[in-house]
């Protein structure tokens, strides 16, 4: 496949290359931002693509600053983690990473959408662009190490 690369500057221009992004995923989704406040994770559509790549044995890993927007308002994501649990893995940043205020998605180390800062819709989809990825993924692997296990901190044990 060819290169392709989608600037956006709406939250339905990331919702749409979002959508577009995660079902291309068949090994690893690798997620960060803030909160996912505005990913819509406990959506139908994102819980069925989700639940296929989970199913076909995939590994997603998510790392945010806070997880109570989940807890609070994706009760089908909590039921996803619950399921798949052992493919499924939060992180929260430590205090050190706090100021950090970009968002991405990356999935299979080959696509990527990423908002530049959380606090806006700019940014851009890149898929089949296995070279772009080299710095968000060190970043995504960077703020991993530094970040502590458990993203959740409610009944459910996540």
């Amino acid at each position: 496949m060819e290169r392709q690369v989608f600037p956006f500057t709406t939250r339905g221009g990331f919702v749409e290359q979002l959508a577009a992004c995660l079902p291309r995923a068949e090994h690893t989704l690798r997620l960060f931002d803030p909160d996912f406040a505005i990913w819509d994770l406990g959506g139908s559509a994102t819980d069925a693509v989700l639940r296929r790549f989970l199913k076909a044995g995939g590994r997603l890993q998510l790392a945010a600053h806070d997880g109570r927007v989940l807890e609070r308002e994706a009760p089908r994501f909590l039921r996803l983690v619950k399921d798949y649990g052992h493919a499924v893995e939060f992180r929260r940043t430590s205090q050190s990473l706090r100021q950090l205020t970009d968002s991405f998605c990356i999935a299979d180390e080959r696509h990527l959408v990423r908002r530049f800062h959380s606090d806006h819709f700019r940014g851009e989809a890149v898929f089949d662009g296995p070279a772009d990825i080299n710095t968000p993924l060190e970043r995504f692997l960077t703020i991993w190490d530094e970040s502590g296990a458990g993203m959740f901190a409610n009944s459910t044990g996540l």
